[in-house]
């Protein structure tokens, strides 16, 4: 059987331009290694919980893709890249430029951290600096007591999503502390927050509060993409059908 290069190179060629076509977002899933940012990714595009997660480590990066309809103009299908960047926050200067390259044409961030662990949210405030390249700044940021210069977000034109993990091991008397303490992360990054176990696909099932909580921040993402010149003026689509929140899996 004779096969055609030049049938091959435009079948390519088509594909490529397809994919350049597509209308897409990218949204860096972001926190410290360990924390559960792989199997979250899972769960989003495949709404199944990943058997053997592995860390993601150094200056790496999984890219996957999820897609969806509804809670857009028009029903539109768009795709999400959601990064799941490896490494650590507190990795030498050189390993951060590299990781630099990632942080490109960013349209949203997910902040994972791992509720079990308090130095994995403390984290949180490095890794937002780090890719919206303010880590730099003079006011810096002071986790051992929590405090920092809570300005460096009030500007901030991406929409973040603070997502917290292994909710289901947190022992019941210590709940409400930890609790307390995420909606101060919330508040902090001006944020909507989500708490779930990424062993159980019902945390976000359709028409769960994370559901909903999930599809406002992808409306802000493709509002501020595609719909608003002036990012500050986001406002979210509050007159159109929420996300009956539905994962296609798009290879």
């Amino acid at each position: 059987m004779e096969i055609c290069v030049a049938s091959i190179v435009n079948f390519r060629d088509v594909v490529v331009k397809k994919m350049a076509s597509l209308d897409r977002v990218k949204v860096l899933v972001l926190g410290d290694s360990g924390v559960g940012k792989s199997s979250l990714v899972h769960l989003l595009c495949q709404n199944q919980v990943l058997g053997n997660p592995s860390w993601t480590v150094g200056c790496s990066v999984d890219v996957r893709i999820h897609d969806y309809r509804e809670g857009t103009p028009e029903e539109k299908t768009y795709y999400i890249e959601l990064w799941d960047v490896g490494g650590s926050v507190g990795s030498a200067s050189s390993v951060k430029s590299t990781r630099a390259v990632f942080y490109s044409s960013v349209n949203g961030i997910i902040l994972v951290h791992d509720l079990t662990n308090k130095k994995s949210s403390q984290n949180l405030y490095r890794w937002s600096l780090e890719a919206l390249n303010k880590d730099s700044s003079p006011t810096g940021v002071i986790v051992s007591n929590g405090d920092y210069d809570r300005e460096q977000f009030a500007d901030n034109p991406v929409p973040l999503l603070l997502i917290g993990t292994k909710f289901d091991q947190i022992p019941e008397n210590k709940r409400n502390e930890v609790l307390t303490r995420t909606a101060f992360l919330s508040e902090d990054f001006n944020a909507e927050e989500i708490n779930l176990d990424c062993t159980n696909p019902r945390y976000l099932a359709a028409g769960s509060s994370n559901a909903v909580k999930l599809s406002r921040f992808f409306d802000k993402v493709i509002e501020k993409r595609y719909f608003t010149k002036d990012p500050s003026q986001l406002t979210g689509f509050t007159d159109r059908k929420r996300f009956n929140f539905k994962s296609l899996h798009y290879d």
